[in-house]
């Protein structure tokens, strides 16, 4: 009997993962003969675990927090994007045996926004919220797509301001605090940070969001999220939660790892329908 493929997920905590939902999905869908798990990894212990991994024969990893960093340092060679995250999200094995390290955050994102949801992003104005790894992966992608403006806020100021000026040769990117945020207004706000996950929301103020502002909580689940319930009641245009970018940026680390781009509309159909069963 011929042995599949094998990848996985490593994550600590890493139980809730929708992933391998997702790729089984799009390897029966493709007619893909792979198969794919999860894995709670012990912290500290990243390294050891992908390293047996590959030397079992495993094919590829998706990396979720908290081990982007030390996937990042663990690639012996990294994406243009990657490298500039300073972060990974993809491990894929190569024929020559070294481990090639992606970061797929950032465009599955902005597939979501610009091809799912149809929103624009050229000439925008845009505040993205928080300063940690899911932020570093996105902004590249984001500048590239030529929004007028991109602001960085963080409880951090400094974090901000640091992380903002990685990225300033990509485009018009500044970073300031949350109180800093007394002036102007967006047309669209990304929630980058994990309080959606606490059920709570950064501090914002009133009227932030234009007139056809829209929202974007890179979080998920079965029911809106505080972010997506308060740019609601700020009228906003549209609001989106991310399940959509999990599924985009799933199908560009398949694509990397089997050469093929599965439909991701009905898997994101398939998963949302799992949150709400």
């Amino acid at each position: 009997m011929e042995t599949k493929d094998q990848y996985a997920v490593y994550g600590n905590p890493v139980k809730h993962s929708k992933s391998p939902q997702i790729h089984a999905a799009f390897a029966e869908q493709t007619g893909q003969q792979l198969h794919y798990r999860a894995r709670k990894i012990e912290l500290e212990h990243f390294a050891e675990a992908a390293t047996k991994f590959f030397s079992h024969g495993g094919k590829g990893l998706n990396i979720t927090v908290p081990f982007k960093l030390d996937a990042f340092e663990f690639a012996d060679q990294l994406s243009g994007r990657a490298r500039r995250a300073g972060a990974v999200n993809t491990l894929a094995l190569q024929e020559d045996g070294s481990v090639y390290g992606d970061n797929t955050d950032g465009i599955g994102l902005v597939r979501d926004i610009h091809s799912n949801l149809g929103w624009e992003l050229s000439g925008r104005r845009i505040l993205v919220l928080g300063a940690g790894g899911a932020v570093r992966g996105i902004l590249g992608p984001l500048l590239k797509q030529r929004p007028a403006h991109v602001l960085v806020a963080n409880r951090t100021v400094s974090k901000a301001q640091s992380l903002a000026k990685n990225f300033e040769s990509l485009g018009h990117v500044a970073g300031c605090s949350y109180e800093g945020l007394t002036s102007g207004q967006f047309d669209l706000i990304i929630n980058g940070t994990s309080a959606s996950m606490r059920g709570d929301l950064p501090p914002l103020p009133h009227h932030i969001l234009s007139n056809d502002g829209c929202a974007y909580d890179m979080m998920y689940g079965a029911e809106p999220t505080p972010f997506m319930r308060w740019a609601a009641g700020e009228t906003a245009w549209a609001v989106s939660d991310g399940l959509g970018m999990l599924v985009e940026q799933a199908a560009e680390s398949f694509c990397i790892w089997r050469g093929v781009r599965p439909d991701t509309k009905p898997v994101m159909d398939l998963v949302r329908q799992s949150l709400s069963a």
